[in-house]
């Protein structure tokens, strides 16, 4: 005759199985979503640190997989394939989301296999199974860390600073789009013709190198980035000979990330005579988020120092987790 205790544990056991199924087609999402970000990592560093968490999920799984086995379960031979459908949707449908939609997505999926975690744990605490709540605690433990690093990113972008993660080249265009749609347009309706009139200034001389070199990219390439600059440059001028400042500081904003000030704009000063390592001490002093992306912005677009770019990066996010009280 089964005792009622027996039938418990049995049934918490089944559950047991049915949960650690699900985490790991989870993971196997997570898997697939980390190595989809290695392209997006802004330094050497944070590459190498997706290639790790890509191979801790890896291990992850197969200390999942053995724990179902040993409850009696069978691992769902189907779930490597659907995480990898499931990271593809997702890259996919996020290249027409802004950035952090797509971070969102991904804290979603952490914080999932975290609660997930915590419940396998409470269930093998139940269970009286000693080995899968050591393997609950250390999937409790991974995911708090990556939980922590996915909201240090969200906060890195909304403080407008370089994110450990580069936008791919749609969503940059789609940010870039919002913060024009957002932008303060309160000056004069003179200013406004004035600002237009800049920008069909560059169109001419636009189109004529592009005619003349439509069979070099290179020179498309060039043409675009300095009609892309002129207009941004001459709008940030007029503006602010107009008295409307808050438009010509987002202007100015734009032109920080997209790497174009001149050096004599930047927030260090005489920044193109600083070597490696006086560059990367004087980005550890910063203290505005919008400073440091513009020294990381200018970096990536002149001089691609990575060392420079990793101590800006980490002073970001130093900053970034005091904001949202990540010790």
């Amino acid at each position: 005759m089964t005792t009622p205790t027996a039938v418990s544990i049995e049934s918490t056991t089944a559950t047991l199985i049915a949960q650690l199924r699900t985490v790991l087609d989870l993971t196997h999402t997570e898997i697939q979503v980390a190595e989809t970000r290695i392209a997006q990592a802004r330094t050497d560093a944070v590459r190498r640190e997706l290639t790790q968490n890509a191979e801790h999920g890896r291990t992850r799984a197969i200390a999942i997989e053995q724990a179902i086995r040993d409850l009696g379960g069978f691992p769902d031979v189907i779930g490597p394939f659907l995480g990898r459908a499931a990271a593809a949707v997702k890259a996919l449908t996020e290249q027409a989301e802004p950035f952090d939609e797509a971070l969102l997505g991904d804290l979603a999926l952490e914080g999932q296999l975290l609660d997930r975690a915590r419940y396998v744990k409470a269930l093998a605490v139940s269970a009286k199974n000693s080995d899968v709540e050591d393997l609950a605690t250390r999937l409790i433990t991974a995911h708090s860390a990556t939980v922590e690093w996915l909201t240090t990113v969200l906060a890195e972008d909304a403080l407008g600073g370089p994110a450990a993660l580069r936008r791919t080249p749609l969503q940059a265009a789609t940010g870039l789009a919002v913060k024009f749609a957002n932008l303060p347009f309160t000056w004069s309706t003179r200013g406004a013709e004035r600002v237009a009139e800049a920008v069909r200034s560059v169109r001419p001389a636009f189109a004529d190198l592009v005619e003349r070199g439509s069979r070099s990219t290179e020179v498309v390439t060039k043409t675009l980035t300095g009609a892309r600059d002129s207009a941004l440059d001459a709008a940030e001028r007029i503006t602010r000979q107009e008295g409307a400042d808050d438009a010509a500081d987002a202007i100015h904003s734009v032109r920080g990330t997209t790497g174009i000030l001149d050096a004599a704009e930047l927030p260090i000063p005489d920044y193109d005579d600083l070597n490696v390592n006086e560059a990367a001490n004087a980005a550890k002093e910063l203290t505005d988020a919008a400073d440091i992306r513009a020294i990381v912005a200018y970096e990536e677009a002149h001089k691609n120092r990575q060392r420079v770019v990793s101590a800006a990066q980490t002073r970001l996010a130093a900053i970034a987790q005091e904001v949202v009280g990540i010790s």
